[in-house]
């Protein structure tokens, strides 16, 4: 199947209007919108990964030392596995209704799942039914996050000015970094301001009720986007998923190999807190440091990386970030783990955000642009959402749980290589697009 075929099944409603966008040129106002929306989600998905060690202790009373670890991180991978539900159910509103309409609805539900998570009490206040509602709150969560990527990062795309498709795509990884840096500050600030006891009791839920007073922004803002697709009024939500699953099936399987290195070496990225406090016993502050670090790193390498794209290709800069990565991880934490301080955590951490923002801005483009229009935003919606979910929905447990059972330091290293290497096999099956028409 050629990448640049028009496909006459799906109906044309909508191509013109983003050829105008394109032709246009989408304002900077508009992409500010639609990274500041992503950037909140994200921060309300991830927020909950850096205080997993309190969130635990609240929610999750299991003995042993890394007992109620394992059950909040559980809890955290769980927030993945409605992602894919939220890929197809929203993916496909998107490419039916719009790609706003779309992206208004995931902002109110992670809202939702937000809130609940700040205003449950703890277990010893209510019992079961506080992991119950936890619990819940992050099903909610993922929900949203698995229909956002798809309509935000095809609306990039479709209304980015030729030869400028990398660059306006890689906002949206750099809109996480952007979340995963704003949620390290807050973890610095009330580490160093909050005694540990004050920390566990209730500074964990500060940074949940911060984002809740900038919801409303983000709704007013998104309504303010332009559309970059008229819509598929004639074809139903079904229609379009069925679509996707008969005609571009190899997109997707490789699509969703290929994002398992990103989800699970930045998942990884975010598990450096937990790591740095319970394995390496380093400081609370010094550890939410490294969250700082990695958000930085993300946000400026996303953007490193579509600069790239644009100019080298897809593939190139697919490939060879995700071999680096592949190489030097074990040395890099062999070197943490060692020497464990400031220096060896930050320098680990940013190498690893680095190397990962740019594979995964050059993923996150590659495959969309695979796929036709009419069914981009669901193809991408299911792309992201099972690949995070089978990979990044599981890393953190799985590391939690090797670092019980082998005690090896060099367990989370050892799972990065895994993943790079079959994500590197999948990356090389799929063709250049940099030169495709993404209107068709």
């Amino acid at each position: 199947m050629s990448t640049t075929s028009l496909n006459s099944d799906f109906a044309p409603q909508g191509v013109t209007m983003a050829r105008e966008l394109s032709g246009a040129n989408i304002s900077r106002k508009a992409v500010a919108a639609a990274v500041a929306g992503n950037a909140l989600e994200f921060y309300d998905f991830v927020i909950y990964a850096y205080f997993a060690v309190y969130i635990g202790k609240t929610f999750f009373p299991v003995e042993g030392e890394f007992g109620s670890l394992l059950a909040a991180v559980a809890a955290f991978g769980v927030g993945f596995f409605t992602r894919p539900l939220g890929g197809v159910l929203i993916g496909a509103f998107a490419d039916k209704a719009g790609r706003k309409p779309a992206m208004i609805l995931t902002v109110v539900l992670i809202t939702v799942g937000t809130l609940g998570l700040a205003a449950t009490p703890s277990y010893a206040s209510i019992g079961i039914a506080a992991p119950i509602i936890v619990v819940a709150c992050r099903l909610l969560q993922g929900l949203a996050l698995g229909g956002e990527v798809g309509p935000a990062t095809a609306l990039l795309i479709e209304a980015a000015p030729r030869g400028r498709r990398g660059f306006y795509s890689s906002w949206q990884i750099a809109s996480q970094g952007l979340a995963v840096a704003v949620g390290g500050i807050f973890g610095v600030i009330l580490s160093l301001i909050l005694s540990p006891q004050d920390l566990a009791a209730w500074g964990w839920r500060v940074p949940f009720l911060v984002s809740l007073l900038l919801v409303p922004i983000a709704v007013y803002i998104r309504r303010s986007l332009p559309e970059t697709h008229g819509g598929e009024t004639e074809r139903s939500g079904a229609a379009i998923v069925g679509s996707v699953f008969s005609r571009y099936s190899r997109v997707l399987i490789l699509g969703v190999l290929a994002t398992a290195a990103t989800a699970v070496a930045s998942q990884v990225g975010n598990y450096m807190v937990t790591y740095a406090v319970q394995v390496l016993k380093l400081p609370a502050a010094l550890a939410q440091a490294s969250v700082l670090m990695g958000g930085v790193m993300t946000f400026a390498f996303a953007l490193v990386g579509g600069v790239l794209c644009d100019r080298l290709g897809r593939r190139t800069v697919n490939m060879l970030p995700r071999v680096a990565l592949m190489l030097l991880i074990v040395p890099l934490f062999m070197w943490l783990a060692g020497a464990p301080g400031a220096a060896t955590l930050l320098t680990v951490t940013a190498i690893l955000a680095a190397l990962t923002a740019m594979f995964g801005t050059a993923g996150l483009v590659q495959v969309p642009e695979l796929l036709p229009i009419a069914v981009r935003s669901t193809g991408l919606s299911l792309v992201y959402a099972i690949g995070t979910s089978l990979f990044g929905g599981t890393t953190q447990f799985v590391v939690t749980w090797l670092l019980a059972v082998t005690h090896d330091p060099m367990a989370p290293a050892w799972y990065v290589v895994v993943m790079c290497a079959v994500s590197t096999l999948a990356m090389w099956m799929l063709p250049e697009t940099r030169d495709v028409d993404v209107n068709r």
